[in-house]
């Protein structure tokens, strides 16, 4: 008598969940090296998630000042802006990334006039707050650039950018209202 004929289905079964549970563990391991491979995972990677969306911006006094969306890409690790002036007339963009070397944020603008803005930042106290460089103006006062973006409980988000000198404000750029696009 064959004793291996007589196990035949016990060793195909054992087989089968050999295989099966082997396919199971590499499963996992993939899915965790992908979880651990992910460069941009971070809550520091994330202090900025509040601005994506596509939105509609107004001005201090509720008048249209444009529309914005901000995208993530480069596999999470870069918020793109893409902004359209009310009107359509001014247009630009702006990549936003946390540089983990660095340990900070940072945003460089470039618009259709040629103009550029370089900031850099963080999160502080629930709002993501970039700087520029300190920049001489007309005058030869020595002035920053100050961009503040604050998510407020209604679901919208203020942007704020002011021009400081000597640590106050002198100046509003823009004070804009963005609200979710519906």
């Amino acid at each position: 008598m064959n004793h291996t004929a007589l196990n035949r289905p016990a060793i195909l079964f054992s087989t089968f969940l050999l295989t099966f549970f082997t396919l199971q563990w590499v499963r996992a391991q993939d899915t965790q090296a992908a979880t651990d491979n992910c460069n941009c995972c971070t809550d520091l990677h994330r202090a900025f998630d509040f601005w994506i969306g596509d939105w509609e911006v107004t001005g201090p006094t509720g008048s249209p000042a444009g529309t914005n969306r901000i995208e993530r890409i480069q596999g999470g690790c870069v918020l793109q802006e893409h902004w359209v002036g009310a009107g359509g007339a001014n247009t630009g963009t702006s990549l936003n990334f946390y540089n983990a070397r660095m340990g900070v944020w940072e945003q460089l603008w470039v618009d259709n006039t040629g103009s550029a803005l370089k900031l850099s930042g963080g999160p502080e106290g629930g709002r993501m707050v970039m700087s520029s460089e300190p920049f001489r103006d007309t005058a030869g006062n020595e002035r920053v650039h100050r961009i503040t973006w604050t998510p407020r409980e209604d679901g919208t988000v203020r942007q704020h950018w002011e021009v400081l000198q000597d640590g106050k404000t002198v100046q509003t750029l823009f004070d804009g209202v963005y609200r979710r696009k519906q």
